[in-house]
């Protein structure tokens, strides 16, 4: 049975899976500080071993970012993602009774948009806002 704990901060499981999505994992020390500064975070548990986790990342009130979300390769297509998107929307949604202004931002993986688009997500394009960019150096 698959189990969701809050604000889990441990580098540890964390690089575990930016290595087995296939990312590649951090720095300790670099990792350390990303958590630190995560505003919220799930992870989800088969038994105590870690199979997926997702965070929220911004000012927390004006704009958030839906950040990393990982499942091991082997635990995708069970519904863990869907699962950590709705505590991760639960969240926001706390966030807009007090800014219904509230925005909120994922930079999806190549490929993974559909995913995001069951939740309501839209390319930014599509809203107007133009395309989405990234420092390159």
């Amino acid at each position: 049975m698959i189990n969701i704990k809050e604000n889990i901060k441990s580098v540890e499981e964390f690089n575990l899976l930016y290595d087995d999505v296939g990312w590649g994992a951090y720095d300790d020390n670099i990792t350390q500080k990303a958590l630190d500064n995560t505003f919220y975070s799930v992870s989800a548990y088969d038994d105590n071993k870690i199979v997926g986790y997702g965070r929220i990342i911004g000012d927390t009130i004006c704009f958030l970012y839906i950040q990393d979300i990982m499942v091991k390769p082997e635990y995708q297509g069970n519904k863990i993602g869907t699962m950590i998107m709705n505590k991760l929307l639960e969240k926001i949604n706390e966030i807009k009774q007090e800014n219904p202004d509230l925005r909120v931002y994922l930079g999806a993986s190549k490929n993974r948009e559909e995913f995001y688009e069951k939740f309501g997500f839209i390319k930014r394009i599509d809203a107007d806002l133009g395309y989405g960019m990234i420092l390159n150096k």
